[in-house]
């Protein structure tokens, strides 16, 4: 999309947000530059509360910056350390440990899920079509998000006891469940249409578990989060440091309003927490071919099929069109095709994590505040503009 802003690098008079110095930076400065100025008027004109961003060249962190506040109420800054719940970038560890589990000969991409799960998944409108992880993971199945019901079913305040994700997707996909509806499936077969779908991830994430016999969380602790030392990242906030986590705002009849923490029944879908300073390793070895520095956590070939464009001339579903949108496994073109990576938006939360298709540069961007529908283009104008200013990094590299 294009920008309304034009990135320079004058160096302005830092602006005041609140009582507080809206850029919280993590690099010693001798003054702001036009980007901090651009996002400081935003954030000013939106009532957006806090953010964090990162900017990746050549897949390493070239610039890193908080702005507004993690905490409103308390003047706490929102800092590139700060926690947060990712929304749907959690897809995108969802892909990567489905592709860590075909590495362990655990699953394949083209089997039927039924091979894996303990209760029966097809579409009743083409009962004898099989379903596959690879259409899970490229919102091809044909499963459906049911709404309102799947909005207002799957979020929990934390402390309640809720559905356990294995009765849920027993409950939505088996004839008799108390969720079950028509409803929950497309009329078309799987794999020819794409809708996006988020019970489609939780049930991808759900067979991960049943493969591998380790609960989600676990399974990307032992293969992700501690390989790359991220040592504030969870798909729970039992396991996060809850005093560095931000505090969730809602713009609502044009007023600011906080609202509670909470998570969710379908977590493979929009669970995680961690922080811009942590998501930047993870992404950094999605754009390195499943490499981090020395490290390396998935094979070479399996990073690079889960960063492939799947959808090919011959073999795409009926209503894309490729040099407008594709898929790898659980990530997507963005912004008509210029961008790979995932976008997140949950009660709020806006998050982003994209990278031009040639992985020179890339950015990581989290909101603490959701804004009105008609206000939305402000996140992707903040994104671009950092995207825009990575470019000049870029360039200023060379």
């Amino acid at each position: 999309m294009k920008s309304i802003f034009k990135l320079t690098l004058i160096i302005l008079t830092a602006t005041l947000f609140g009582n507080n110095v809206f850029a919280q930076s993590d690099h010693k400065v001798t003054g702001k530059s036009t980007i901090d100025s651009l996002i400081g008027n935003k954030m000013k004109t939106t009532g957006i509360v806090g953010l964090s961003a990162s900017i990746i060249v050549d897949k390493k962190v070239v610039w890193t910056n908080g702005y507004g506040y993690a905490d409103r109420e308390n003047h706490i800054p929102f800092t590139p350390s700060t926690v947060m719940n990712i929304a749907s970038i959690s897809k995108t560890f969802t892909g990567f440990c489905i592709m860590k589990a075909v590495e362990q000969g655990r699953v394949s991409l083209d089997e039927d899920i039924n091979r894996y799960l303990p209760f029966k998944v097809v579409n009743p409108n083409f009962p004898d079509e099989k379903i596959t992880l690879r259409q899970l993971a490229t919102h091809t199945s044909s499963l459906a998000d049911r709404y309102p019901f799947y909005t207002d079913s799957t979020y929990y305040k934390p402390g309640h006891k809720a559905e356990p994700l294995g009765e849920f997707l027993r409950n939505y996909f088996v004839p008799g469940g108390k969720h079950y509806s028509m409803d929950n499936f497309l009329k078309v077969k799987p794999g020819t249409h794409r809708d996006y779908s988020n019970i489609a991830s939780g049930l991808a994430g759900y067979i991960v578990e049943l493969r591998t016999g380790m609960k989600l969380n676990n399974y990307a602790k032992k293969y992700i989060f501690n390989p790359l030392n991220m040592e504030n990242t969870g798909w729970a906030l039992s396991e996060v440091d809850v005093r560095k986590h931000a505090k969730l705002y809602e713009k609502k009849e044009g007023s600011i309003v906080q609202i509670p923490l909470y998570e969710g029944i379908t977590y493979p879908d929009g669970g995680v927490r961690t922080s811009v300073r942590e998501l930047s390793k993870f992404f950094i070895t999605l754009l390195n071919d499943g490499s981090y520095g020395k490290k390396r956590i998935l094979k070479k070939e399996l990073a690079e099929e889960m960063l492939r464009f799947q959808y090919t001339e011959k073999n795409k579903p009926d209503n894309v069109n490729i040099s407008k949108l594709n898929s790898g496994i659980f990530w997507a073109t963005k912004l008509g095709g210029t961008r790979i990576g995932h976008n997140g938006s949950d009660p709020g939360v806006r998050t982003f994590m994209l990278s031009d298709v040639n992985k020179e540069v890339g950015v990581i961007v989290f909101f603490n505040t959701s804004l009105e529908e008609k206000d939305e283009d402000q996140f992707f104008e903040i994104y671009e503009a950092l995207y825009k200013y990575g470019l000049e990094l870029k360039k200023n590299s060379n």
